[in-house]
C-alpha cells in the first residue's frame, strides 16, 4: 500500500479585542469615579433633584481601534434624594379669623381651656391704621405652608381662608392632636403698648396631666423659632413682655389642649409705629415666613437654623 503523507495545516490563532460600547465606557468610569454604580434611572416626582451641572462622560477610545468613530456625550440620570422635611406633619394656625368681629355671638362663647374659661376666640389685634392682625396671621400662615411643602412637609392649616368664624381654640387644639402633628404653630401679632416693640414666642407651662410630655419638646421647638426669627427677620425680642424673645404661659387653650409640640409667635406689635410698618410689608411677611420654616426644620432635624 502506498503511504500517504499528510501536510499538516498550521492555523493561525487570530486575537480577538474585545471594544466596549460607549454606554458601558460610560458606566465603568462613573462606578471609578464614585465607588458605586448608578442605575441610570431618574427620580420620580418632585423628590429628583436637578443636575448640579451639564458635566458628561465620553468613552475612551480604544488603543487598537483609532478608526472607529468617537463614543456620544451621555448625560447620567439625576440621583434622587429625600426632601428635608418629607414624612413631618406641621400644623399651622393662623389666629382669629375674618368674620370673628361680626358673630360675638360666637366668638365670645366660653369654652373650656383647662386652667379657665375664655372667649371661643377673639377679633384680634389691628395697626393704628386699620391694618388687621387676622389678614397677617393667615398671610404668613400661607407663605409658611409653600415654603414647607416644598421641602416635602405635610401642613396642615387650623382654618382655608380669611373670611370665616373661628375655629375655636379648643378645637384648633384638637385639629393638631388629629392630625398627630410632629410640630405646631399658632402665628399672632400682638396688640401691646404703643411704646412697645418687638417679637415673643410662648411655650406652653406645665399643667399635670395635659402638656408634661409637651413641655420640654415645646421648649426646644421655641428656641429654633425664636433663633430663626431673630435672626432671619431682624426683629429685636419684645421689650414689654418675656425674657430674651421667650415666655411661658399655662393661660392659653391652643397650647394647654395640645398633645403635641406647639408653641405661639407674636410676630411684632401691631401698636407701635415702627412694628406696624414692617407688618404690613409683603417683604417683611415672607422673610417672616422663612424664617419660621427655617425654624421648623431646625427643630425637626436637629440642626441649627
Amino acid at each position: 500500500m502506498r503511504r500517504v503523507r499528510i501536510r499538516r495545516v498550521r492555523i493561525r490563532r487570530v486575537r480577538i479585542r474585545r471594544v466596549y460600547p460607549a454606554a458601558a465606557a460610560c458606566a465603568v468610569a462613573a462606578c471609578a469615579a464614585s465607588a458605586g454604580c448608578a442605575t441610570g434611572q431618574a427620580g420620580a416626582g418632585p423628590t429628583a433633584t436637578p443636575p448640579q451641572s451639564n458635566v458628561t462622560a465620553t468613552a475612551r477610545p480604544s488603543a487598537t481601534a483609532s478608526s472607529a468613530p468617537s463614543a456620544p456625550h451621555t448625560r447620567h440620570a439625576p440621583t434622587p434624594h429625600r426632601l428635608p422635611l418629607a414624612g413631618d406633619v406641621i400644623v399651622i394656625d393662623p389666629g382669629h379669623n375674618g368674620g370673628n368681629a361680626a358673630h360675638p355671638e360666637i366668638i365670645n362663647q366660653l369654652v373650656n381651656v383647662i386652667t379657665e374659661q375664655k372667649p371661643c376666640d377673639t377679633a384680634g389685634a389691628q395697626t393704628d391704621a386699620g391694618y388687621p392682625e387676622h389678614a397677617f396671621n393667615f398671610d404668613v400662615a400661607t407663605r409658611l405652608a409653600a415654603l414647607l411643602r416644598k421641602e416635602g412637609a405635610k401642613v396642615v392649616l387650623t382654618r382655608p381662608t380669611d373670611a370665616g368664624v373661628g375655629p375655636c381654640v379648643t378645637q384648633r387644639a384638637e385639629i393638631g392632636n388629629r392630625e398627630h402633628a410632629d410640630a405646631a404653630i399658632s402665628i399672632h401679632a400682638d396688640g401691646g403698648p404703643p411704646g412697645g416693640s418687638g417679637f415673643e414666642v410662648i411655650e406652653p407651662g406645665l399643667v399635670p396631666g395635659y402638656t408634661d410630655k409637651i413641655v420640654k419638646p415645646s421648649r426646644l421647638l421655641g428656641q429654633d423659632i425664636r433663633s430663626a426669627f431673630h435672626t432671619m427677620t431682624d426683629e429685636p425680642y419684645s421689650d414689654y413682655v418675656g425674657v430674651r424673645g421667650l415666655d411661658v404661659r399655662t393661660d392659653l387653650g391652643g397650647l394647654n389642649l395640645s398633645k403635641v409640640p406647639k408653641v405661639f409667635i407674636e410676630s411684632a406689635n401691631m401698636r407701635n409705629s415702627r412694628d406696624a410698618a414692617l407688618l404690613t410689608s409683603p417683604t417683611f411677611r415672607q422673610r417672616a415666613a422663612a424664617a419660621l420654616a427655617a425654624g421648623f426644620t431646625a427643630f425637626l432635624r436637629g440642626g441649627s437654623p
